[in-house]
Order: C-alpha cells, then structure tokens, then sequence
C-alpha cells in the first residue's frame, strides 16, 4: 500500500517494496552467525585491511551452489555454474577482489528479478 491506497502499477509495487525493504535492513544487520564462510569473514586483529578473496573460497561456493534453484537474470543455470566451478573461480575472485577493493560493481550485476511472493497474512501488508 502506497500512502493507504493499493499500489497497482509496476513501478509504484517497486517503491513499495524498497521502502519496506529498507525500514527492515540497515547499516547494523549482518549474516547470521556462521553463515558466512569462514574464508570471508572478519578476520581478528585485520579490521581494517580488506579481506582477501581467495580462488579456493570462491571454488568451494561454486561447488555448493543448489541446483534446483531457478536461475538469475543473467540467465546462467546454477548447474552450468556448478559445473564449470574451476574455470570460473579464479576469473571470479579477481572481480571479486577488485570490485571490494575499488568499490565498483559491474552493472549488470546490479540487476535482478524481484518477485514478490504472497504467504500468508493481508495482502495489501508488502510484509506478506
């Protein structure tokens, strides 16, 4: 709901969402403990250096991947993704490195699917 009104048009939906979405996550929400690999977390005593993207770690989560999920926008399958796991560490942890280390994204990384999925609860609340 939009200002009490039902949000009916795409865009408007988006804003709806976003401002939820931004009200529940802030600055001070972090993973879960342990949800995080161990090869990404902080590291004691290193605060303040940049972790290292290690092509090992980037393997491992490659190789972990569920392949029954539906894939991204990118239109890449997660089992072509798991399955290519060596080739791809490597070219991937460099992006993954730089883009931490300049701050910088790719674009095209910056797109998803967003789809809301109805649970249970009112529906008009973007909560639900």
């Amino acid at each position: 709901m939009l200002g009490g009104n039902i949000a009916t048009k795409d865009g408007e939906k988006a804003e709806v969402l976003n401002a939820f979405f931004a009200s529940v996550f802030n600055s001070q929400t972090s993973c879960p403990q342990g949800t995080q690999p161990p090869e990404l977390e902080d590291r004691d005593g290193e605060q303040n250096k940049p972790p290292m993207i290690q092509e090992e770690a980037v393997n491992n989560l490659l190789h972990h991947l569920d392949t029954h999920k539906s894939m991204g926008p990118d239109g890449i399958h997660l089992r072509v993704l798991r399955e290519l796991a060596e080739e791809l560490a490597k070219p991937l942890s460099i992006i993954y490195q730089q883009s931490w280390l300049t701050g910088e994204v790719p674009d095209d990384w910056r797109l998803a699917n967003v789809m809301p999925i109805y649970k249970k609860g009112r529906k008009e609340d973007p909560g639900n």
